[in-house]
Parts: C-alpha cells; sequence; structure tokens
C-alpha cells in the first residue's frame, strides 16, 4: 500500500470536465477505443469510443471535433474521487458523513445539545465554502472528529482536495523525517501539508509534545496562518492553553472561527451559580421593570437597566457595571443576561465574588504552597464573565491583589465582562475602579429602585454613569 508521501508526491492529471476541449485524461480515444467494456454494456451514445462530435448551433454535428462522451466524464469524475479519497489519509473514517451524524450530538444534557447544533450548522458553511480557520473545541466524545471527518468526506465528494492527520500522526512522521540527528533538512510531505487546499488536524495537543516537535508544529501553523489556508482543529485543550502566538491566530476573529462542542468540566461549574435554581430561572422575561408602586423617574430608570442588559446579552462587548442596593434587580439582570448567552451556546461563567475568595483562599492562600491554579487562570479568560456581589469581602491586601489580577488581565485583553456591586465606585480601591469607569471599555449604570424585598427607601444616588463610546444611550 503506498503511504501518504508516495501518493501527494504524485503530479496530478489536469481533468476538465466543462465539454469544450480534449485536455481530459480518460481511457480510450478515438483510434484506440476502450474494449474493456463488452458490447452490451458499451454506451449507446459513443458506442464505447468515449468520444463524440459536438454539436454546432445549427444542430448538425461538428464532424471538424472530438470531445470526450458523458459517459468518460463518469468515469474520470469516479477515477478522481477515489484519488481524492486515497490521498485524504482517511481511511475508515471516510464512513464518517454529515447523513450519519446525530443533530444533538451524543451527549444528553440539554446545553451541550445546544452546543452541538450550532457548532454542526457552522460546520456544514465552513464544509460548502472552506474559508479562514475553524476550531472544535471539546472533550473526548463531543463528536470533533465525526464533524471534521464530514467536512472532508463532503469536500471529496465534490471533486475538491482534503487531507485528514491526527496530531499524533503528523508528529510522528516529523519525529522521524525532521529528527536533530538527521541531516536532512527537507521533507516533501510536510511541505505538501503545508499548502494543502484544506487540512484537517485532529486532536491537537500540545501536553505530550518534546520543543522540537512543537517547533515544527508551530511552523506548520504559522504558515497556514500567514496564507490564510483553510484549515479545521480539533482539540481538546481550551484556547488559552496554547501557545500566544496559536493563541492570537485561534482568536484572531478575522480569520478563525472557535466553536465549543460541550460545557464546561465540572471543576469550573463548582464555582458556576447559573446553576442554582433562583439564578436559573431569572430572565428578561420575568424581569419587573415597571412596578406601578414606583415613582415615574425610578421605574424609567428601572427600565432603562433593562434595556442595557439586553443589548449586553444581545452582543457582548466591554464591561457592564451595575450598581444599586441590595434587591434592586442588578443579580436578575446579571443572571438574565448569563442565561440568554448560556441558551445561545456562548461560554460565559456566573460567579458570587464571596465564592470566588474562598477558592482562591484555598488555592492561593499565603500559607499555601500552590503558586498556579489552572481553574483561576481559566476564569480570567473565560469569553464572558459575570461577578455578582462585588463588595467589601476583599477585605485583606491579599484578597485586593487576587481579584485586581482577575481585574486587570480582563481589562487589558478587553474581555466582556459584568460586574453588579452594592458600592459606589469611591468604594473600591482606586486601581480596580479606575478600570471599571473607563469609558472605552465600560459602562456603569446605577440602579435607583428600592428592594424588591422589602419597603427599603429608593436607593441613594452614586456618582454619575461616565460616558461611552457607541452606546446610543445617555
Amino acid at each position: 500500500m503506498e503511504n501518504l508521501s508516495e501518493i501527494l508526491g504524485k503530479k496530478e492529471i489536469p481533468i476538465n470536465t466543462s465539454g469544450e476541449n480534449t485536455d481530459i485524461w480518460f481511457s480510450g480515444n478515438a483510434e484506440t477505443p476502450d474494449t474493456g467494456l463488452q458490447q452490451a454494456e458499451a454506451c449507446p451514445i459513443c458506442r464505447g469510443t468515449k468520444f463524440i462530435h459536438p454539436l454546432l448551433a445549427s444542430g448538425e454535428p461538428d464532424y471538424s471535433r472530438l470531445i470526450p462522451c458523458g459517459c468518460a466524464r463518469q468515469e474520470i469524475d469516479k477515477k478522481k474521487t477515489a484519488r481524492l479519497q486515497t490521498i485524504s489519509n482517511l481511511g475508515s473514517l471516510s464512513k464518517l458523513t454529515f447523513d450519519n451524524l446525530l443533530p444533538g450530538g451524543r451527549n444528553t444534557d440539554a446545553v451541550s445539545q445546544r452546543l452541538f447544533q450550532i457548532a454542526l450548522d457552522e460546520v456544514r458553511k465552513f464544509a460548502e465554502n472552506p474559508q479562514g480557520w475553524l476550531v472544535l473545541a471539546g472533550p473526548v466524545g463531543s463528536g470533533k472528529t465525526h464533524l471534521a471527518c464530514a467536512v472532508a468526506n463532503l469536500r471529496i465528494s465534490e471533486g475538491h482536495p482534503a487531507v485528514y492527520m491526527t496530531a499524533a500522526e503528523l508528529l510522528d512522521h516529523l519525529r522521524a523525517a525532521f529528527s536533530p540527528s538527521r541531516e536532512v533538512e527537507y521533507d516533501e510531505l510536510f511541505e505538501q501539508i503545508k499548502d494543502i487546499p484544506l487540512l484537517i488536524l485532529d486532536n491537537l495537543n500540545y501536553s505530550a509534545t518534546t520543543a522540537w516537535s512543537k517547533g515544527k508544529l508551530d511552523q506548520l501553523l504559522e504558515h497556514r496562518f500567514n496564507g490564510r489556508l483553510p484549515t479545521l482543529i480539533t482539540t481538546s485543550m481550551a484556547v488559552e492553553e496554547f501557545g500566544n502566538d496559536n493563541a492570537g491566530h485561534i482568536n484572531d476573529i478575522e480569520v478563525s472561527k472557535v466553536l465549543i462542542l460541550k460545557k464546561e468540566s465540572s471543576s469550573l461549574q463548582s464555582l458556576d451559580s447559573l446553576d442554582l435554581e433562583l439564578l436559573k430561572n431569572m430572565k428578561f422575561a420575568n424581569f419587573d421593570s415597571k412596578r406601578l408602586s414606583l415613582p415615574d423617574e425610578v421605574r424609567q430608570n428601572l427600565e432603562q437597566s433593562h434595556s442595557i442588559a439586553r443589548d449586553f446579552a444581545r452582543a457582548p462587548q466591554g464591561w457592564l457595571i451595575f450598581q444599586g442596593l441590595n434587591g434592586c434587580g442588578k443579580t436578575h439582570l446579571a443572571a438574565a443576561i448569563a442565561n440568554h448567552l448560556r441558551e445561545s451556546g456562548k461560554e460565559v461563567l456566573f460567579i458570587v465574588v464571596p465564592d470566588l475568595l474562598d477558592h482562591l483562599r484555598a488555592s492561593f492562600g499565603p500559607e499555601s504552597r500552590v503558586s498556579y491554579d489552572a481553574l483561576f487562570e481559566k476564569i480570567k479568560k473565560i469569553q464572558v464573565l459575570i461577578l455578582d456581589d462585588f463588595g467589601e469581602h476583599f477585605a485583606t491586601s491579599w484578597a485586593q491583589e487576587k481579584l485586581y489580577q482577575l481585574i486587570n488581565y480582563r481589562y487589558n485583553a478587553r474581555l466582556a465582562t459584568v460586574i453588579t456591586t452594592c458600592l459606589n465606585l469611591e468604594e473600591i480601591e482606586n486601581r480596580v475602579s479606575s478600570r471599571m469607569v473607563d469609558p472605552s471599555i465600560s459602562l456603569v449604570f446605577n440602579i435607583v429602585a428600592p428592594d424588591y424585598r422589602g419597603d427599603i427607601k429608593i436607593a441613594r444616588t452614586a456618582r454619575p454613569r461616565p460616558r461611552v463610546k457607541n452606546q446610543g444611550m445617555q
């Protein structure tokens, strides 16, 4: 059996099925017709010669020209598909198609099924017109490989080349071909894969790679990114676990799209409060923004907060800060944003700040020997983070420092963030509050409604919210 490098090393025979010229490969010709067909099986149009005379505008045959018959073009297409199938390296994976995919994937929980359905729609679009990078992220069993192979098989069935390789398979080849002790510095397979029209790299994971093999893999990805070559990557890694360059490539919205196929692991869920019965039922539809007992100006303020929260949920960008008394509705709006995003298949984490501090004290406490916490790193880099009840809980200088690291990272990375607090911004540490009021990223809104749960007087007036660019409301 030919290996992939031998197959890719062969020259392709130009194929043109337009029927307008004769630079087409076929098995027979006018002088030496293909005699492999039995007379009974011969095409009734060309009688087995594989050629026909095209018709002139008058409808008469043009006896000065010969073009391949339709039966020859069918054979050409079959041979081309078989050739592409061999080049693809799919092997037994050629049976994984869109037709035999489960529409909701194999996970039974509603969130994962919704994420899979969203991914399936995007993957179909990519298969029809591959452009840029598509990254499928999720744990083992989330359906990444089936989706990736379905793309390759669809492209091949339509006559387009695609190569499928697992990252492990590619790295094994690279180690053999580019071993540091080997004198040869050129590998034909590696060079061809770098420029293949569609590369599908399955199960990309850096955990078991050496610095040298990782460098070769990075070289491949850098080349394809710079050339804007269509590439589909599947991985069980979080995007932030990639090196800086590749994480930057994957997060480049002009070239790459990342699809999460399954909700975050239970370690992150342990801090996510959105599954609590009260919070998961807080939706925009059941937020009472027209309480008749309120003065008109207070009710208008509450309605505006509802509108701002809905706008943020539709397109989460920048920061949204809700201030107000306990019970004024700010947590309901923050939870409604989170529930809307989760139902839309977007990555979101809702954390009550005191719970976060409990985790940080256990992981990073002054007496702890732990200097790094992977969960904290995930929280810092989550697509949308909602911090509820940002208050006076961080009394110690150590706790202040950890929260500042979180806030500062998300500020510098311009990551979508929602914060609720019962404090005026003057009561929050200056290096944190100064980022919250930055009009280039943040909208601060003071909810002046009283506590829903009791007859408490209207909330004290907070400092005026800063004007924010592109908000459309002042």
